[in-house]
């Protein structure tokens, strides 16, 4: 018999995998915001915008994954931050639309908006599509405006609904953190995928920035959760404040902790590798680290007897995985189903290495019938 406190943890460890790998995947939003700095001529330009359009179905695939997960595990977390933070959520999926219609249309005969608006499209989502994200994860550890009635009505405690999160600091720094994280990412996808001498000494200049200011960023905002009071669950259910309970947390997880440990050392080593060896294959090591990281911080904001979406404007309406979790009949349903997504990771990784079974050049552009 499987216990309903496993399938509630089963079920928030595979929401943070999708989130990880979400994370990764944005790498092709942060190469779209080097579409017009990083090339030297229209032609690095079409090299760069074909690279990651081959890629950006998996990571729009993705997040609509990963809300989907959510929203079948945890439902009562979609309908409160949905149904109050909307506007975030509106301004990061429509960031998302466009980026679609771009790649759809930018090279299409009888292109009335010519090329630029999309480009600019793409420049667009790249550029909100993960600081939005990141400061909406930021909320789980520094909390929302919300509460919820007896019957789990949910009135938010400001007019903005969910943009006040700009307001805090550590929002923002989490913001601007996964944004350079994805334009380092971008950046050493762009040198692993595109065969081009002049365009890899201008992405390696690009990175040296790119992955200080994602460094700095992130180490502030880590530094202030791990420092700050977080939302714990207390003996009697209640929600209370309990300092330093994030890094508590880390501690009391030792296996977490490695995972975040080796995690950081993983993308440490992956810019390192790029920068000082100049090695064009350091993406896998970036990118199994950003995994690995990521989902070691949905981990901390959610076991533990922690808060996963806390409440500032009424502790007790804060969301835990217990509280929140769909019925033990929805999630061992799930569970079962959760069984091919090996299959689906196979397939994905198959179909990955078929796209990128060579690298882009020039010459393909000018050959190829489907240029983006």
């Amino acid at each position: 018999m499987i216990s309903y406190i496993f399938l509630q943890h089963y079920w928030w460890m595979i929401v943070s995998l999708l989130a990880s790998l979400l994370v990764f995947l944005l790498f092709v939003q942060g190469g779209q915001t080097m579409i017009f700095r990083l090339p030297g001529n229209e032609s690095q330009k079409t090299m760069i915008i074909n690279t990651l359009g081959r890629k950006w179905e998996f990571t729009f695939t993705t997040l609509v994954t990963f809300g989907g997960a959510f929203f079948a595990s945890f439902p009562l977390f979609y309908a409160t931050s949905f149904g109050g933070a909307y506007w975030v959520w509106i301004a990061i999926l429509f960031s998302f639309i466009i980026q679609a219609v771009a790649y759809e249309y930018r090279s299409k005969p009888a292109n009335v908006l010519g090329k630029k608006t999309f480009d600019i499209f793409l420049y667009l989502n790249g550029a909100l599509g993960p600081f939005l994200l990141g400061t909406a994860v930021a909320t789980f550890f520094t909390g929302s405006y919300f509460s919820l009635n007896y019957m789990n009505n949910v009135l938010w405690a400001t007019p903005f609904h969910g943009l006040e999160a700009l307001l805090d600091g550590r929002n923002i720094a989490l913001g601007l953190a996964v944004l350079f994280l994805a334009k380092t990412n971008g950046l050493l996808y762009i040198i692993n995928s595109i065969e081009d001498e002049d365009l890899l000494i201008r992405a390696r200049n690009k990175l040296i920035f790119n992955s200080i200011a994602f460094l700095a960023f992130f180490l502030i905002f880590l530094v202030s959760i791990l420092l700050s009071k977080g939302f714990a669950v207390s003996g009697n259910g209640s929600i209370v404040m309990e300092n330093f309970k994030y890094l508590h947390n880390l501690l009391q997880m030792p296996v977490v902790l490695v995972f975040f440990l080796a995690g950081v050392g993983s993308v440490l080593w992956g810019i390192g590798t790029s920068v000082f060896k100049g090695r064009r294959d350091s993406i896998w090591y970036t990118g199994a680290g950003t995994i690995a990281v990521v989902f070691s911080l949905f981990l901390i904001a959610g076991f533990n007897n922690t808060a996963f979406y806390p409440s500032i404007y009424d502790l007790n309406s804060s969301l835990t995985i217990s509280k929140a979790a769909s019925s033990k009949f929805t999630l061992t349903t799930m569970f079962y189903v959760s069984f091919i997504i090996p299959f689906v990771v196979a397939y994905i990784w198959y179909a990955w290495k078929s796209i990128n079974n060579r690298k882009i050049t020039e010459e393909e552009m000018k050959e190829d019938v489907h240029v983006y």
